[in-house]
């Protein structure tokens, strides 16, 4: 009995930890976890349990630190046309200066949904999501062209969403 706490104790502080990078580290059993879910973010802790030999009230301390760690959301995806937003794009920015502030400008934007920093044709990529036409030169032209450093933008406007999934598991 004393050795399986300690087991399980010393498989939580594998878990907590984290890299170099300041990343936390998940062991397998986070793992299986954030799969069970991704499969199905409305499946119960006691059926995760089961899948990857845990109590329900493990699973559920498991899932609250990993949503509290930033390591993963449980969201409703929607498809944007069947919930009015008719014009999506994603717009390459080019930034004079330093990336981090017109990162955070496009963060705070309602419409954009992705903003990542990328190396290679543009310093930031940003995912925009729009109800019409008309918003969507809004949000480019009047706010995004409008921030301080940005130095051009590309937009590639989406004709037909063909596959949106988050089902990458945790390879």
């Amino acid at each position: 009995m004393h050795s399986e706490r300690v087991a399980s104790r010393s498989a939580e502080q594998r878990d907590s930890r984290e890299s170099r990078s300041g990343t936390p580290q998940l062991d397998a059993v986070s793992l299986a976890i954030i799969e069970q879910l991704q499969e199905d973010g409305r499946r119960p802790y006691a059926a995760i349990g089961k899948a990857v030999g845990l109590s329900e009230a493990a699973v559920r301390q498991r899932v609250q630190k990993l949503l509290d760690q930033g390591v993963m959301q449980i969201v409703a995806v929607t498809d944007p046309l069947t919930v009015g937003f008719r014009r999506q794009a994603m717009v390459g920015v080019n930034v004079d200066g330093d990336l981090d502030p017109v990162a955070d400008a496009l963060s705070a934007m309602a419409e954009v949904e992705y903003v990542v920093m990328t190396a290679g044709s543009f310093d930031i990529l940003a995912e925009i999501v729009c109800e019409d036409d008309d918003h969507l030169l809004d949000v480019i032209n009047k706010r995004m062209r409008a921030l301080p450093g940005v130095r051009s933008t590309e937009s590639f406007v989406y004709l037909k969403l063909k596959k949106q999934t988050y089902m990458w598991g945790t390879r």
